[in-house]
């Protein structure tokens, strides 16, 4: 099956008071890398939750923002930073030594000393209850799915794209097959016509000249290319058609056709067979371009 890589999705839950927001999004990447941006309150949660991206997804770089609440009733805590107020106290000490300031800290002072009073969400003795990690796990596989649903949509879009141009290669390539036989007869005619020309003393050998010509056309001979090119766009097919992703072995299957494309080009007779090559050979990297969008 042929995925994009690309995607989007955003699912919100409230349950029990609890309130969870994720939002999912993914690009082109050459494996899967998870990024996770959640509450410190929930970092504990974060293999599982990782978990739950790899069962579903096998490349892409995926960015998860989650966030996680409690209602009106969410218990909070005030942590007073000592030392940094001891730090503080003391450079006002020295400052009021100097004359530079009067007058003693105030409670109002310390509400406005950045990172000195925090509020915060209190955190649970034990860590993130059962029920609030079923909560977000419920919510994580809801935006995963959508994902996935996105993903699969948009590679049936580049899946059609892609068979349209593997189609053309495959005109290409019979087109090219026939050119080069072509190539190959008139080379060999040639190839005869000049050694029929030649003196008779330099004709010694009638049958071994005329192997030395057969040996010679056959180095032109671009059966096998042919053959494994169309085997690669069956195997193709096969993959495109299957329960899998499988966007890895597409790029495999696009550098093998590369490689037997450029040994066709090499081979080929005729210039006619060339310009097609090189149509061909432009034809494949757009199909390229197009793998790398393939989950």
């Amino acid at each position: 099956m042929i995925r994009s890589m690309t995607g989007f999705a955003s699912v919100g839950r409230d349950e029990a008071g609890q309130t969870v927001s994720v939002t999912v999004k993914s690009v082109n990447h050459r494996f899967l890398d998870v990024q996770l941006k959640m509450p410190g309150a929930l970092a504990a949660l974060e293999p599982r939750l990782k978990a739950l991206v790899q069962q579903r997804l096998t490349r892409g770089r995926v960015e998860i923002m989650l966030s996680w609440g409690q209602g009106e009733e969410t218990p909070r805590e005030v942590v007073l930073n000592e030392r940094l107020l001891g730090q503080v106290n003391a450079a006002v000490e020295r400052a009021r030594s100097q004359g530079l300031v009067t007058g003693a800290l105030s409670a109002s002072d310390l509400c406005r000393i950045p990172h000195v009073l925090e509020v915060r969400v209190a955190a649970e003795p034990e860590g993130v209850s059962d029920a609030t990690a079923g909560l977000i796990e419920r919510a994580l596989r809801e935006a995963l799915e959508a994902l996935v649903a996105m993903r699969e949509t948009e590679g049936g879009f580049l899946a059609a794209d892609l068979e349209k141009r593997l189609a053309t290669l495959l005109a290409f390539v019979d087109t090219v097959e026939e050119e080069a036989a072509n190539g190959q007869a008139a080379l060999d005619a040639r190839l005869r016509e000049r050694l029929a020309a030649l003196p008779a003393d330099l004709q010694s050998d009638p049958a071994a000249v005329t192997q030395e010509v057969v040996r010679f056309v056959a180095r032109s001979d671009i059966h096998e290319e042919i053959s494994r090119m169309r085997g690669h766009v069956e195997h193709w097919r096969q993959l495109a058609g299957g329960p899998e992703p499988c966007g890895r072995k597409l790029d495999f299957l696009v550098q093998e056709m590369n490689r037997e494309i450029n040994t066709i080009g090499s081979k080929a007779e005729g210039l006619k067979a060339t310009e097609l090559v090189v149509t061909a050979k432009a034809e494949l990297e757009r199909v390229r371009e197009q793998v790398q969008n393939a989950e």
